[in-house]
């Protein structure tokens, strides 16, 4: 049954690369066209085969299947997704190949191309669309096709969604599943519309709106967002980061006319705290320490803040050049991320809510040892077996930054280059610190090192323990 479902995703990654043939049409004789139509039948080729080899499969999944079909699927969308810049030559190397294209289906938007635009349109709207459909998940895709398969979509659905909980719109998954991307869509069709209106290509407005809606980062200039010298640009993806790093559920929630239960969410609430929190004490650095004016001060703060805060990655500025205390903020925010159920990475929001408040009724007991304090979110009532996710979460999460980081400096990778660059991949941001900052590529990493941070992006992206749990023992057992 899993060569059955992998077959169909082969297939569908096959359709997708023809869609970026229309685009190298559109721009006639810039190369690329051999190479997507090549690597699109070799993906589909494959996807046949897996297809025979499961043609007589049982419909039986087991819960342990969903979370090696997840892993497998966010292996094999990047090995074939690569083919177009190998067989192209614009990225001959392998390791690179595949180290942009998981950045790229991860969302995570970090590169190693030092000339962007010389890359033909064809290739770079595949690699656009690349994180558009990393967005919201490949299996999470596919969910609203699951009935054909005669199996339910749940479980796939848990092993890949973003968040300590499993949250639905409709009593059936599926229907939630076509919801959201409708949503999903509706958002990138508005931004290409307000991007034109700033006077922006449709090319530029669709590459940028594939990437800002899923929080990638990836842009079609080497500059990223400031190559437009545009504040009406700036603002617009602004706008759409933030509206992209709120959980798709709630945005639902708000367009249904419930704004009361969208406004009382925690989770929420304490975005839109942080957001103004990072961004005021960020643009009073600026303001005070580098001589800029208060609006620019406050759009760079805006921007960066927001970019980071919701992984997406894009730059107006190199941080790097800024005040110290700007390096730990953002440092803060790309660690934390957004909101569960969006597009985001990080920690999420709803795990950092619970955590603190826990800790404010650990306090409180300590105070008051007889008395019993209750934890609650959105007004339920915080089990303890849910806390003991949460918090074993958190614990890996920071544990993976360490041993990540440890293994890059062995690897000849600075000190602080080797947390930001495992900060910036777990939690799918982009730009990393020191001089991997917002104004260099990846490239001079050691080639070891980009497969290492590869396997990171891939982690953090399935939430860690969906790629954890396939090296332990106990799931390979029999019983």
């Amino acid at each position: 049954m899993l060569s059955r479902i992998i077959a169909f995703l082969l297939i569908l990654e096959a359709v997708m690369m023809l869609t970026a043939t229309g685009v190298s049409l559109l721009y006639d004789n810039e190369g690329d066209l051999h190479s997507l139509l090549l690597s699109s039948f070799i993906t589909a080729l494959s996807g046949l085969l897996f297809a025979i080899a499961g043609r007589h499969a049982s419909t039986d999944i087991r819960n342990r299947d969903s979370f090696l079909l997840v892993t497998l699927a966010w292996i094999l969308w990047p090995l074939f997704g690569m083919l177009p810049f190998l067989i192209d030559g614009h990225i001959p190397n392998v390791t690179d190949a595949f180290f942009e294209t998981m950045s790229g289906f991860s969302t995570t938007g970090a590169t190693i191309l030092n000339h962007i635009e010389a890359m033909p349109h064809g290739l770079l709207f595949w690699r656009s669309l690349t994180q558009w459909i990393g967005g919201l998940g490949i299996v999470f895709f596919t969910i609203a096709i699951f009935p054909f398969f005669g199996i339910g979509s749940i479980q796939f659905f848990a092993a890949e969604s973003a968040g300590p909980t499993v949250d639905k719109i409709f009593p059936r998954i599926v229907v939630t599943a076509r919801w959201i991307w409708t949503l999903y869509l509706g958002l990138t069709i508005l931004e290409v519309l307000f991007l034109l209106l700033g006077h922006m290509s449709l090319f530029d407005a669709v590459c940028h709106a594939f990437t800002t809606t899923s929080t990638g980062g990836f842009s079609p200039r080497q500059d990223s967002i400031a190559a437009y010298h545009s504040p009406y640009i700036e603002y617009v993806i602004s706008i759409f980061m933030i509206l992209s790093g709120i959980n798709f559920l709630m945005l639902f929630t708000l367009l249904r006319g419930k704004l009361r239960k969208f406004w009382r969410d925690d989770e929420w609430r304490w975005f839109l705290k942080s957001m103004t929190l990072f961004t005021a004490i960020i643009t009073a650095a600026l303001y005070l320490k580098m001589d800029k004016g208060l609006e620019e001060s406050f759009r760079l703060a805006l921007f960066q803040v927001a970019s980071l805060h919701t992984t997406c990655g894009y730059a107006t500025a190199d941080f790097m050049i800024w005040p110290p205390i700007t390096w730990a903020c953002l440092t803060f925010v790309m660690i934390t991320g957004a909101c569960a159920g969006s597009t985001t990475g990080g920690i999420k929001g709803v795990r950092m809510v619970s955590m603190g408040r826990v800790v404010k009724s650990h306090i409180k007991n300590i105070i008051h040892p007889q008395a019993i304090f209750s934890t609650k979110f959105n007004g339920q009532l915080l089990q303890a077996p849910l806390m003991s996710k949460i918090f074993a979460y958190a614990f890996c999460y920071m544990l993976t930054i360490a041993v990540g980081a440890l293994i890059l400096m062995a690897l000849n990778v600075g000190f602080i280059e080797s947390f930001g660059c495992v900060i910036s991949a777990l939690g799918g941001v982009g730009p990393g610190l020191g001089k991997y900052g917002p104004a260099a590529t990846w490239s001079s990493l050691p080639d070891a090192a980009k497969w290492v941070l590869s396997f990171v992006m891939l982690i953090g992206r399935l939430e860690l323990f969906t790629v954890y749990v396939l090296f332990t023992q106990r799931f390979w057992a029999k019983h």
